[in-house]
């Protein structure tokens, strides 16, 4: 490669490798595969290593990947959190034995846990602190978050202080069922394991945290006063008689070709873990040897992680599938013939859209290229042999539930079911309407409610305030204590505010911040209905789609027909926003950092019961910026335009 090219290439890779750590570590929504990622940064540091006098200091080959997210406050870790270095073939890992020496040291081996990595910190003996790892130097403090994690001690029997390193994981079941109930309710799925964790574990509300049924690993002590140790295996051993949740299997292994055997034991097991893991870890044993080694700006030299490679099969793609989702969207699955990948015999596969197939031109017949993204979904790759006898598949014309005709709209990659009372999308319509940001029905889970459904005692949405409660109680494993308190959450519901209704109501592009939009603007449900299509469009937050979407949602017949069924049966379709005052009419907060005192929730509250509003971005028509700590872009940007900035302080003074 020239001169020229060169550096193209180095500019090129250092902005596409940024942007990718940012969708992996801060947003928790990888766009690549790891291997893929992989492969830039190797490529970079070769090119790097061929042609030094553009290697950049911030080039991602330097630096830990992740950073510091302005949702939670910082921690300075009192001991580097340090990333280790990949390698991707035994000939690879044995260069890396070559440069420890096996007469000072043996070799420690143990599975790579595909998570995020944390720090927990005990002061005698109790649980005060736990953050992510951040960028290395600086993570975010989540301790109500891992305060969830049931396999956290909350107390150990050790006086001193003492700072342990854990990877929090999600379990392959605990993904599955997550991903079972994002599908219900229509919601975009997690692409694996490691970002369902992530995202998880960085939850602003800890009760989200709790119900994701996360687990940890702990596999380092990062510092400890009053007590020494020779061996990192000694530490793992003195860790797991503390009641820590160490690492399943760790083993020393004499030399390299022993670690060898290791990993490859590892790796045959893995498709029968509860649990993903991405890799294998060899480390030196000895704590000295590790102090003698050292470490270079990004990596310890003593440790490295052997990345497995992802497994790939060919098959032959036997039919497609179309299932409908809550939103009425078509999505079609792969049927093959049985595979086994990463352990477990696998026969469907996702194929997203009309546009995916199209792009790997999939055929039935085809002899298709499947693999597990982080060997848990099955994905299709692409086509390895034509059909030539079929064409490439094309999505009916009706639903497949209910034979009505489905369309696309312009600018979307989705085919939708055009009938909102088809069959397949009531469990979702449902799970959805009760869930807690809408009605908010405590005891009607997705169980409860299919087996309302299955009984024939609900047939739609209306259904649920007419319930026969006597025939409730015939069901199976419904007590008379629990029907009552179905009961109660049920009419309780009725009280809720019309934004609440409105959001439930499932009302496409219609979110609960847009409902309570709908619900503030117009007052009440009669003034929704008569409002015109450009009486949606003054709303201010509200652009041609939400209002399109209002508009046609409100203008059926079906749904003039259902909101008088819930006039009649007593639910609140009015707002119930309290204005204490109209101090603040007419005036736009924007919000950012962490507040002393107040949630971002509470302000955003207050400042809507004196009459103003909240916005998410800076502008020349912001009249207040309300900042706390960690406040990033949002403050440059108020001082930059001139926007008054204030504190909590000054806010409550406001509000006296």
């Amino acid at each position: 490669m020239d001169i020229n090219n060169a550096k193209a290439r180095i500019e090129y890779l250092n902005e596409t490798l940024k942007y990718h750590n940012r969708k992996y570590y801060i947003e928790d929504s990888p766009e690549i595969e790891d291997f893929e990622y992989d492969a830039m940064l190797r490529e970079l540091e070769d090119l790097e290593n061929e042609f030094p006098e553009f290697k950049r200091e911030d080039s991602p080959t330097q630096l830990v990947g992740g950073a510091v997210s302005k949702l939670f406050s910082s921690v300075v870790h009192s001991v580097k959190m340090e990333s280790l270095q990949d390698v991707f073939n035994f000939s690879e890992l044995r260069t890396f034995g070559e440069k420890i020496d096996t007469t000072k040291t043996a070799f420690s081996v143990e599975p790579k846990i595909d998570g995020l990595s944390v720090s927990l910190e005990y002061r005698d003996g109790l649980f005060f602190r736990g953050s992510t790892r951040g960028d290395g130097e600086v993570g975010e403090d989540v301790t109500a978050n891992l305060l969830q994690i049931k396999s956290i001690p909350k107390a150990i029997k050790f006086d001193g202080e003492l700072e342990v390193r854990g990877e929090v994981y999600m379990p392959k079941e605990s993904f599955l069922k997550l991903l079972k109930r994002q599908e219900l309710l229509g919601e975009p799925t997690a692409k694996n394991p490691r970002n369902a964790a992530a995202g998880s574990l960085r939850q602003k509300n800890p009760k989200i945290t709790a119900e994701r049924e996360l687990d940890i690993f702990i596999f380092n002590i990062q510092r400890i006063t009053g007590k020494t140790f020779e061996s990192h295996i000694e530490t793992l051993d003195f860790l797991k008689s503390l009641g820590f949740n160490v690492l399943p299997t760790y083993k020393k292994c004499e030399n390299i070709e022993a670690a060898i055997s290791e990993i490859e034991r590892i790796g045959n097991s893995r498709g029968n873990l509860p649990y993903d893991i991405d890799g294998a870890v060899v480390k030196s044993d000895s704590l000295a040897y590790r102090e003698t080694l050292g470490s270079t700006s990004k990596f310890p030299k003593w440790a490295v992680a052997f990345k497995y490679p992802p497994e790939e099969k060919e098959t032959i793609l036997k039919e497609i599938e179309i299932g409908v989702g809550r939103t009425g969207a078509l999505t079609p699955t792969a049927i093959f013939d049985p595979i086994q990948l990463a352990g477990t015999t696998v026969s469907r596969a996702t194929l997203h859209n009309q546009d995916f197939i199209t792009s790997k031109g999939i055929a039935i017949g085809d002899t298709i290229i499947v693999r597990k993204a982080g060997d848990i979904i099955p994905e299709v790759l692409a086509v390895k042999y034509h059909n030539e006898s079929s064409q490439i598949y094309k999505m009916p014309e009706t639903c497949p539930s209910c034979n009505s005709p489905v369309y696309r709209e312009e600018g979307e990659a989705v085919i939708r079911c055009t009938n909102a009372d088809c069959p397949e999308q009531l469990l979702r319509h449902l799970i959805h309407f009760t869930s807690r940001d809408a009605m908010d029905i405590e005891g009607l889970g997705p169980a409860v409610l299919e087996q309302l459904l299955e009984a024939n005692l609900i047939h739609n949405i209306v259904d649920l305030y007419t319930l026969d409660y006597d025939e409730v109680a015939n069901l199976e494993r419904t007590g008379e204590k629990s029907v009552q308190n179905l009961k109660n959450a049920i009419e309780a519901s009725k009280d809720n505010d019309l934004s609440k209704f409105l959001f439930a109501l499932g009302i496409r592009h219609i979110g609960a911040k847009a409902g309570k939009l709908l619900s503030e603007h117009f007052g009440d449900i009669d003034a929704i209905m008569s409002a015109t299509k450009e009486q949606f469009e003054a709303i201010e937050g509200f652009g041609s789609i939400l209002a399109k979407s209002a508009f046609d949602f409100f203008s059926l017949e079906s749904t003039k027909i259902m909101i008088e069924r819930f006039k009649e049966l007593g639910l609140n379709l009015k707002s119930l926003k309290e204005v204490k005052d109209n101090r603040f009419t007419g005036l736009t907060f924007v919000l950012t950092g962490t507040l002393p005192t107040l949630s971002r929730k509470e302000a955003s509250d207050i400042i809507e019961s004196f009459g103003g509003k909240t916005s998410s971005s800076v502008s020349k028509k912001t009249n207040y910026v309300l900042a706390g700590d960690e406040a990033g872009s949002k403050l440059d940007k108020a001082n930059a335009l001139g926007v008054t900035v204030i504190s909590e302080e000054q806010f409550n003074e406001m509000i006296k």
